[in-house]
């Protein structure tokens, strides 16, 4: 048995998320339906996490299991491009060692987050517009809390199935570009919801209505409802996944 991952963008406007949902268009049950029918056998898809509702990804992994003959994995690529939808895009399909796991082999993941105060009809739907500008210094301090937190309960989606809500936080930074801001944050793994509502509550910060001890506060309260409300997912996009580099055949 031969494990491939796939390498993938997509838009997640139309999408409940990544996830299979009963009664809802997943990203994952349109890529494992084209597979199967160009396989021309059930295949099923493994994402390497799940992405929320309307949340975007410049580069998803997910990897799957062939036990036929070999086949052409550019050939592959290039047919799933033609079958699948405009908005999901395959950049490369790899073989990797048959024990790698799209999930649990992840060492970490990269999400970005667009907010703007500029009024833009062609690119309203990536980025969250806000009426103020916002205090790129406090929040960016603020972030430095944040790489020295654990436990995020406080900005996880309550009754999910995480097991811990223990995250190690690597990057967590606001850059202004032209009249974006732009928040990047890496961290080993991700609650569900965890980074629109770091960044909603940031936002508060930025606005004025939060100051540290008030951020601090609400990291050891270990409750939802004292941090701020979520962020838009439209503006957030899944930049990257990162292995390990012998993973790959």
């Amino acid at each position: 048995m031969k494990r491939f991952f796939i390498i993938l963008s997509y838009n997640g406007k139309k999408y409940c998320g990544w996830q299979i949902q009963p009664n809802a268009s997943s990203v994952q049950q349109t890529l494992q339906e084209a597979l199967s029918t160009l396989l021309r056998k059930k295949t099923d898809v493994v994402g390497a996490g799940r992405t929320d509702s309307g949340v975007h990804a410049r580069n998803m992994i997910a990897h799957f299991d062939w036990d036929n003959d070999d086949f052409d994995t550019d050939e592959l690529c290039m047919k799933l491009n033609r079958f699948l939808p405009k908005d999901i895009s395959i950049h490369s399909i790899k073989e990797v060692a048959p024990d790698v796991h799209a999930r649990f082999s992840a060492i970490s993941r990269t999400y970005s987050y667009c907010v703007t105060q500029k009024k833009d009809p062609f690119l309203h739907e990536y980025k969250h517009r806000v009426f103020f500008e916002p205090d790129i210094s406090l929040m960016n301090h603020l972030c430095t809390i944040l790489l020295k937190t654990n436990d995020f309960t406080s900005f996880s989606k309550l009754h999910t199935d995480a097991k811990t809500n223990i995250c190690n936080v690597k990057h967590a930074r606001w850059e202004k570009k032209g009249e974006d801001y732009i928040f990047t944050i890496q961290a080993d793994r991700f609650l569900r919801n965890m980074v629109r509502s770091i960044v909603g509550t940031l936002l508060q910060a930025g606005r004025g209505r939060l100051s540290e001890d008030d951020f601090r506060k609400i990291i050891q309260a270990k409750n939802r409802s004292a941090a701020g409300e979520s962020a838009p997912a439209h503006a957030l996009f899944l930049e990257k996944v990162e292995y390990p580099d012998d993973i790959w055949i």
